[in-house]
């Protein structure tokens, strides 16, 4: 875990980190992001110290790495720019191996650690590594970038802005390289990036930043639902949310009033009350308001002379939605069951909402139209 208390950073008269407190936890992706000059780069850089604080204090591990060797705290972390920075004169197998020739690794150890990092950012060594950087493409650069990172297995990675030079093809495959990396790794990853869109894609949770303060430290789907800043709000854009239907959740779109009767009611007040509120089927509820099925205004019809309650005639087995299932396994789901409505309730079974294709199309109207 990497801990920032009340870390701050003054140049002369003017302070550009204020009073930092801040945790990132074990194996995550933390993505620092906010506009220029917010302070991010310079968070970012007091974790390996190539920054000093000038007060507070920063730990890794309960550790404070102010009282460490600064020379050997970087080889123990990882570390990828914009600019790349492998050294022109060196094959990329020297530039991988670096680090593990600063620690004194064998060689034995250090070539099969070079091969196992190229095969795993998807470099043959076969192939590339006694090519030097000015033969491979800035995309190849990148990949050697990041295998250099991970030459001596840091535990942890700092990232500032790695792939913003790239162009968008190559950009968006290395983030999915990045984030598949992360799956079987397992490494703390702290990513530094101007773009939101990449931020969302990467971040288990995100750092939004201005003027060397922290508004918000979240998950992305927080963010997104729950801005805690008016800035935050206007820095991730108040539609965004409606564009990644997978952070939209049941809960965000559901009617939250549906009509419902409950099972002992006649056939002809239940045909009463969808009248009255101009609806043509029914929510079948017990008295604890938990989901027991659903009734139509053509079932109740069609059954006017073969039954007097609804107890007799709803039906039982329908499918239903919990609060926080998204958008688009809701409306994945809808689609291929050609349902036109599906229940929403809390994890008890009570009935929370209803969700219908005609309040999906309200809700998304309102939320593009009715903000312009």
């Amino acid at each position: 875990m990497i801990k920032f208390e009340n870390v701050a950073k003054r140049y002369g008269d003017t302070t550009v980190i204020k009073d930092l407190n801040m945790e990132i936890n074990d194996a995550e992706i933390a993505v620092l992001i906010g506009p220029s000059g917010c302070g991010k780069t310079t968070t970012l850089k007091m974790i390996n110290r190539l920054i000093e604080p000038s007060s507070g204090a920063i730990y890794i591990n309960d550790q404070n790495i102010l009282k460490a060797d600064p020379i050997e705290l970087r080889r123990n972390i990882g570390y990828v720019i914009q600019q790349i920075g492998l050294f022109p004169h060196m094959t990329v197998e020297q530039n991988i191996g670096l680090i593990p020739t600063l620690k004194n690794w064998p060689e034995d150890k250090k070539a099969a650690r070079v091969r196992e990092l190229m095969e795993l950012v998807g470099m043959p060594p076969e192939e590339y590594m006694n090519r030097y950087p000015n033969e491979l493409s800035g995309g190849q650069q990148q990949r050697i970038g990041v295998a250099r990172a991970l030459a001596a297995d840091p535990d942890i990675i700092l990232m500032d802005e790695p792939f913003s030079a790239l162009d968008p093809l190559t950009r968006a495959q290395l983030q999915d390289e990045l984030f598949n990396l992360q799956q079987e790794l397992h490494k703390t990853i702290v990513f530094v990036t101007h773009d939101m869109d990449e931020a969302l894609k990467l971040g288990d949770r995100i750092c939004i930043m201005r003027d060397g303060e922290i508004l918000q430290f979240d998950t992305p789907e927080n963010l997104l639902r729950h801005p805690a800043h008016g800035f935050v709000e206007e820095f991730i854009g108040k539609k965004r949310m409606w564009q990644q239907p997978e952070y939209i959740k049941a809960e965000d779109i559901m009617i939250t009033n549906p009509v419902k009767a409950t099972p002992n009611r006649t056939l002809t007040q239940a045909l009463e009350i969808m009248s009255s509120s101009s609806v043509d089927s029914l929510i079948i509820v017990d008295d604890k308001n938990k989901l027991l099925g659903i009734v139509t205004a053509k079932q109740v019809r069609n059954n006017a002379n073969k039954a007097r309650r609804l107890e007799e005639i709803y039906e039982r087995d329908i499918l239903s939605v919990k609060l926080d299932d998204s958008m688009a396994d809701i409306l994945k789901l809808m689609a291929q069951n050609d349902i036109g409505y599906v229940p929403v309730t809390d994890e008890q079974g009570r009935l929370r909402g209803l969700i219908t294709r005609s309040s999906l199309v309200n809700v998304l109207g309102d939320k593009y139209v009715g903000e312009e």
